[in-house]
């Protein structure tokens, strides 16, 4: 059993391509022994956002906190807040993006262990 304080977690820039303003925390990973899934938290800066991008597994998101839109394949951009949960299916196209000019938008990103 482990309980952290997300606080206490380093947090380091997004440094994929096509990141504007974005940071990855990892509270919960193999470094902890999890069997499927690291938890990772995102903070998106006002004006920021992750890559557009896809990828071959799942992820579930939780919107901590702020609002945004989650952008799909068509360029589509549904918007996101504070309460919302998020599925994002294989291969789908998607970006994060925080549409707010003064908050961040926070999340919880499940993805499966081995892409941490």
């Amino acid at each position: 059993m482990k309980i952290t304080d997300l606080s206490k977690i380093e947090k380091v820039p997004m440094t994929m391509e096509g990141a504007k303003g974005a940071w990855k925390q990892i509270p919960l990973g193999k470094a902890d022994g999890v069997p499927a899934y690291t938890l990772r938290v995102f903070t998106i800066e006002p004006g920021g956002h992750t890559p557009y991008h896809k990828h071959p597994f799942e992820h579930m998101n939780y919107i901590i906190e702020g609002e945004g839109v989650l952008v799909d394949a068509e360029g589509r951009q549904r918007p996101v807040r504070e309460g919302d949960f998020a599925l994002v299916l294989p291969d789908e196209t998607h970006q994060y993006r925080n549409t707010t000019a003064d908050r961040p938008l926070v999340m919880i990103c499940l993805v499966p262990k081995d892409y941490e």
